[in-house]
């Protein structure tokens, strides 16, 4: 087959008009001819993604997002890892075999993320070196320990010298490290950031050696506060439902803001396509000779979704929509152990009762407020492993009117989370989130909306635009019940990831992640887990991995 356009050379940064040959691999760039009113450019790459957060399975988010340009991503599956361990890996990687875009993965470093948290599976150094021996797994996924990292802890130190040992590169995660500290991190081998969400931040740690991803995601985005950073390296979502990539794209969304924000097209696309696959060593990234067939067809380079996607030279997307069909629905996965939460196990410790957490709209750093509980509502995290703990806490910025939202999406370890307006009505959306096996569950007094996510409470074996509509369906429900969330599903399930600054609910408790430290439960107690001690010898920590 041969196109012709301009092609842009996003190696040489140079638009030249030309022609392109190509079966599964490009075989000639022929120079000359034209004038073109269409533009060639290599498949969109997203650098650091967690698909389960799409709420759908490898094949079919591929089916969503190929319409949008994207050729490649670069998983990092500890999402499905902290449910299912290796055994959820593997489905994973089964079922990316069968997408439409180049599925590479990164070995998930922290599971569970913290010692903070019961988590359903424990990936050690040995698993860690497994999965680095497989071909598709291209780097050590982001190392979110970064205390144990700076402190030496000896699993962190094992699980860095394996990627060194595989050649693999280390994704990083530091958010708000600065100085010293920043050095300490590193100097260990983490080469990539995705976590600034300030231009500053974002500067210093490009001049301690860290090459800057802006994210763009459902919850977190960052891409208009540093897309004037000029080390910026490449783009990312992290993570980005299925709403989302239906209403709004992927990478050529991306790519549109990145434009209209100032950005050089040339030098977006390159962020897009060429750093990426430098970095850790995709096939994929450029037009040229012998690498695959991830073309598009572009009008112009200020839209950037494709008039004709190809992949591995076969039209995958014509005009924004899939002319391929949509993969077959995989088996369903149930993880789901958890104990029935009482009204007891809502009542706030006496010594967390004068803090909450400040849960800010379109960013997954929360605030640590103090004062007294006028307006603020009950978080709740219970165990869904083993039944074995429940944490509740105070939370501020979800604003609920008579209602309650569930949900197993509750990152990293998944637990169920829950907030809302009264005990009572977090109860209900809690036991349907149970009885459903995982999912997402808003309600009132009368009504029940939810999502079902068939696989391990994260992602659903139904068609992406059903389950964008029971997405839309509770967003609806939240709104109308005071929510001005833009995505409060998303910012729910950050609340319990004790890596992210600043105060962060887990079942097994509060956590001060400025400290990194478990806050007391007794009034006026002094808090005995200290900085140090989790960097060194974390507190006990229980997993249970029946699946």
């Amino acid at each position: 087959m041969r196109i012709s356009g301009n092609i842009v050379d996003v190696v040489a940064r140079d638009i030249y008009p030309g022609t392109v040959s190509f079966g599964e691999t490009v075989t000639a760039v022929e120079p000359g001819g034209g004038p073109y009113d269409t533009y060639l450019v290599p498949g969109y790459i997203d650098a650091h993604i967690h698909i389960e957060s799409t709420m759908l399975m490898p094949a079919a988010f591929s089916w969503c997002v190929a319409p949008h340009g994207t050729a490649a991503v670069v998983a990092d599956p500890h999402e499905i890892a902290n449910v299912c361990g290796m055994d959820g890996i593997a489905l994973m990687m089964k079922d990316a075999q069968r997408a439409y875009a180049d599925i590479y993965f990164a070995a998930p470093s922290c599971v569970p993320a913290s010692p903070f948290e019961t988590s359903g599976a424990t990936l050690g150094p040995d698993e860690i070196r497994s999965l680095l021996s497989l071909d598709r797994v291209v780097a050590l996924g982001e190392m979110m320990n970064y205390p144990g990292v700076i402190a030496g802890d000896p699993d962190c130190r094992a699980k860095l010298a394996a990627a060194r040992e595989a050649g693999n590169p280390v994704d990083g995660h530091c958010p708000g490290l600065s100085g010293q500290d920043l050095a300490a991190y590193v100097s260990a081998g983490p080469s990539t950031e995705h976590e600034c969400t300030t231009l500053d931040e974002a500067r210093e740690k490009a001049s301690a050696g860290l090459r800057i991803l802006i994210r763009e995601g459902s919850s977190a985005r960052n891409l208009s506060s540093l897309i004037g950073l000029e080390e910026a390296f490449a783009f990312c979502t992290d993570d980005r439902h299925v709403g989302d990539l239906l209403a709004r794209g992927h990478m050529d969304h991306i790519l549109s803001l990145a434009v209209a924000e100032g950005k050089d097209p040339v030098d977006a696309l390159r962020m897009a396509t060429w750093n990426p696959a430098r970095h850790y060593g995709l096939s994929a990234g450029e037009i040229a000779p012998g690498r695959p067939a991830h073309l598009l067809v572009l009008g112009n380079l200020t839209a950037f979704t494709p008039r004709h996607a190809y992949h591995r030279g076969r039209l995958v997307a014509k005009g924004g929509t899939a002319c391929v069909p949509l993969p077959p629905a995989p088996r369903p996965v149930r993880v789901m152990h958890a104990r029935n939460v009482t009204s007891a196990d809502l009542a706030v410790p006496p010594g967390w009762r004068h803090h909450a957490i400040g849960a800010v709209d379109g960013s997954l750093v929360t605030a640590h407020l103090r004062g007294h509980v006028q307006g603020w509502q009950k978080l709740v995290v219970a165990d869904r492993y083993g039944g074995r703990s429940v944490s509740a806490c105070y939370v501020d910025g979800f604003g609920m009117e008579k209602c309650a939202l569930a949900q197993t999406i509750a990152h990293d370890s998944h637990n169920i989370v829950a907030t809302g307006s009264s005990d009572t009505l977090i109860l209900k959306a809690m036991k349907t989130v149970s009885a459903m096996g995982g999912g997402i569950a808003a309600c009132d007094d009368r009504d029940l909306c939810t999502v079902a996510l068939e696989v391990a409470g994260l992602m659903s074996t139904r068609d992406p635009e059903e389950v964008a509509r029971d997405v839309r369906g509770v967003h609806r429900f939240l709104s109308a019940h005071g929510v001005t969330m833009d995505n409060a599903v998303t910012t729910l399930s950050f609340m319990a990831l004790p890596v992210i600054p600043h105060l962060k609910l887990t079942d097994r408790g509060l956590v001060d992640v400025d400290t990194f430290s478990f806050m007391e439960r007794a009034e006026g107690a002094k808090d005995q887990g200290g900085h140090a001690s989790c960097r060194g010898k974390p507190p006990p920590h229980t997993t249970n991995e029946e699946t």
